[in-house]
């Protein structure tokens, strides 16, 4: 069985040296054990805003620890040291532009600083790698989307199309838990792993 690898590198000069505690990996953690209900294992980094070091790490958990999923938290802003989706570009085979594109959607309901973020998502080798926002709360919102009170989902997540990607990719059959995010699959793609 090929085990769903996911790396999750918080990128952040302050957080890596101590000056304040890294949220964002522990905010992905908790939301991935909440979401997904296929066994998966999780390599972090806790690195600066250093565009050499972004792309060893990305490169390393892609090419050495077989990583299907990256998710980067932070540097992804118009700042100078903000060198995130730089990094990431410069690692990748190919561009999937919707996710940048659905990350930025779901931010701007919230704020009209959200057109300044940008964040990108890619494919190297195997992996997809997408660039998060820093803040938890942010990172809840692009991953699961914007639901009504009744449940009814506003604007969707991108996290419901990372499965069928991973899937198309060779990678392991992800499944969710519909009630934090429901992955969307084509018919056709759809496996009952219960069989």
């Amino acid at each position: 069985m090929n085990t769903l690898r996911i790396g999750l590198v918080s990128i952040s000069d302050r957080a890596s040296s101590g000056v304040y505690q890294d949220k964002g990996i522990p905010a992905l953690q908790a939301w991935l054990a909440q979401a997904l209900t296929t066994p998966f294992v999780i390599e972090t980094r806790l690195i600066p805003d250093e565009q050499p070091l972004i792309e060893q790490t990305l490169c390393e958990l892609v090419d050495e620890m077989g990583c299907h999923l990256v998710l980067t938290t932070g540097g992804t802003g118009p700042a100078r040291r903000d060198v995130t989706p730089d990094a990431t570009l410069a690692v990748a085979d190919r561009e999937m532009p919707g996710f940048g594109e659905q990350m930025r959607q779901i931010s701007l309901r919230f704020v009209p600083t959200a057109i300044l973020s940008r964040q990108v998502g890619v494919i190297r080798k195997q992996a997809l790698i997408l660039n998060l926002p820093g803040q938890p709360k942010s990172i809840k919102e692009t991953l699961e989307g914007l639901k009504q009170e009744s449940g009814e989902t506003i604007v969707p997540g991108i996290f419901a199309s990372v499965p069928y990607c991973i899937q198309l990719l060779d990678g392991p059959y992800v499944e969710t838990d519909p009630q934090v995010v429901a992955a969307f699959r084509p018919k056709s793609a759809i496996r009952d792993i219960k069989s």
